[in-house]
């Protein structure tokens, strides 16, 4: 027999009702939010994985973080390679705002759903979260509804992707945490902007690549990330050639000088994470000792 036609819970004035209900909760009670699509550069078709990720844009939402005690997860994780913070944590958007923001002109956004791999950073704590998992039917089709989206996310870590989303928060990430070519230059009487690409011929016609992360005045150095060739392979730049700028300075001219000389910076390593528990336990280890971790008498 079928159920009672008399009743049904697929009234669509009630449902949007309730849908304007959870948005209007969700614009109190939740977080501004950036969301970041993740635009895959070279994806590895075996693996899965794309390791030269960019992040072009960023959209702010609302979300709420439905953690209330903290971010779950295994927390601080102290193992014998270091420490390791696995924070978790689960947003939820509307559909109807999701909706909005991809329907935007400006959107470099293709999904019709939030993405697994996509990042959200939450200026609260400023903290970068990696979308896992994208859950879609809770709550379960109350009055035969599906309203929001939750995110269930966990702590991202860096491994030198492209930022270029015109947030300055979050572009910095990229400059503190890049893996930098540093390039002295023979002349500062050039203007070097960032986010800007310059480029060297090699002898063997392959052109090398870089974008401006900072130029520093005081010694004419150019600091460079996401370094690469045309063609694919292992290049370095060399000295004695010019590097130009593919944009025009504030000036108005192309920026370019010889390289005299060239370095590396692997600024990677200072986002490890052993290094703040090491600079913490100073603070009340003394490895002068025999058994720092124990009674000091003992050996």
């Amino acid at each position: 027999m079928a159920t009672n036609l008399y009743f049904s819970q697929k009234v669509t004035s009630e449902q949007n009702l309730y849908e304007d209900i959870v948005i209007e909760s969700l614009k109190m009670y939740g977080q501004d939010v950036y969301y970041l699509p993740r635009d895959l550069v070279r994806e590895d078709e075996i693996f899965g994985d794309d390791v030269s990720s960019r992040f072009n844009s960023s959209y702010k939402v609302e979300m709420y973080v439905e953690n209330t005690d903290g971010f779950d997860g295994d927390g601080d994780l102290f193992t014998k390679f270091g420490v390791e913070i696995r924070d978790q944590a689960t947003f939820v958007v509307a559909r109807r705002r999701w909706t909005t923001t991809v329907n935007r002109y400006d959107n470099e956004i293709t999904g019709n759903r939030p993405r697994e791999g996509d990042l959200i950073f939450l200026p609260l704590s400023k903290s970068m979260f990696q979308i896992m998992h994208v859950e879609h039917e809770q709550p379960f089709y109350q009055l035969s509804n599906l309203p929001t989206y939750k995110l269930r996310c966990e702590l991202f870590e860096y491994n030198s992707e492209d930022f270029d989303t015109g947030v300055d928060v979050i572009d910095d990430i990229e400059k503190d945490y890049g893996y930098e070519y540093l390039l002295t230059l023979d002349s500062a009487s050039n203007g070097w902007v960032r986010n800007d690409i310059v480029t060297q011929t090699l002898s063997s016609g392959v052109v090398m690549s870089g974008e401006v992360a900072s130029f520093s005045d005081s010694d004419n150095i150019l600091h460079l990330v996401n370094v690469g060739a045309d063609d694919g392979k292992y290049h370095e730049f060399i000295t004695g050639r010019q590097v130009i700028s593919t944009a025009t300075n504030p000036d108005g001219n192309v920026s370019k000088s010889f390289v005299t000389a060239t370095g590396e910076d692997n600024q990677i390593a200072e986002n490890e994470q052993n290094d703040d528990f090491e600079t913490v336990g100073d603070g009340f280890l003394d490895f002068t000792e025999t058994n720092p971790f124990g009674d000091p008498n003992e050996t």
